[in-house]
């Protein structure tokens, strides 16, 4: 009987776990390039009191054993890489990448880091930036006496400096094996891991690279209905393992009152 308190209390725990991944959702409904995540759950471990196939009394198989689970743990949160809505905003640097891949940035250690949200800007030297400042790579720098800059749907930008065309350099996109298992680090930035397996460069439109797309934005994946239908579905395993928790204790309590 007191297995049931502590296998409810897991169950508790996990859907807690759950709602704090959909709250991140919903907080990042509005965030460029986001990626909603989801929980995926285990079982843990089960007491055999029976094993299947043990003979009973009569020499007979028994086809069924008895096992009791002792709950549920998170087994991962999982981040789903769907594209999400897209918006046109007009701005010259902002870019949407429509179908597989990542831009790259470099961060100020030197290490590189990935995403998904194409909302670029210049610095005071004109390099093409993300909103923190991390630097495009390859780096591409726009001239300050640009007067248009154009991007095509395989990466090449080009400005047009005193009415001619130039130039200013390649986007590339990089994909991996395995994208869910890339590090989030927050600032719409990931990480390469050993699970995500190392990044593959390419040109956009090229080799199952997607096409990159200028003056609009990919927005988040959220949906803002599933999350919340999610959220209720979350709310309500919560309070059936508390009254799992309670029923335990009221038997408990009745047991206690036998002697009186």
């Amino acid at each position: 009987m007191i297995s049931a308190l502590w296998t409810s209390a897991t169950g508790m725990n996990s859907q807690q776990t759950n709602i704090d991944v959909i709250s991140n959702n919903l907080a990042n409904v509005n965030t460029n390039g986001f990626k909603k995540a989801k929980v995926n759950f285990a079982d843990l471990i089960y007491t055999t009191m029976r094993e299947a196939g043990t003979p009973n009394a009569q020499g007979a198989e028994v086809p069924t054993g008895i096992e009791i689970g002792h709950g549920s743990k998170i087994n991962s949160t999982q981040k789903i890489f769907t594209q999400g809505d897209i918006r046109n905003t007009d701005s010259p640097l902002d870019i949407l990448i429509e179908g597989d891949g990542f831009f790259r940035v470099q961060l100020p250690d030197g290490n590189f880091a990935y995403t998904r949200d194409g909302s670029f800007s210049q610095d005071s030297t004109g390099q093409v930036t993300t909103s923190d400042g991390y630097p495009l790579d390859p780096p591409i720098t726009v001239d300050q006496e640009a007067t248009e800059i154009s991007i095509t749907s395989d990466g090449m930008v080009n400005l047009t400096v005193d009415g001619e065309n130039v130039q200013a350099g390649q986007i590339q996109l990089y994909r991996f094996s395995n994208p869910a298992g890339l590090d989030s680090e927050g600032r719409n930035l990931y990480g390469e891991t050993i699970a995500s397996g190392e990044a593959m460069a390419g040109t956009p439109g090229q080799q199952g690279f997607g096409t990159v797309v200028q003056n609009f934005l990919e927005m988040s994946n959220v949906k803002v209905v599933e999350e919340m239908v999610n959220m209720i579905a979350a709310q309500r395993a919560y309070e059936t393992n508390s009254k799992s928790i309670q029923a335990s204790d009221e038997m408990l309590q009745t047991a206690n009152q036998l002697k009186r």
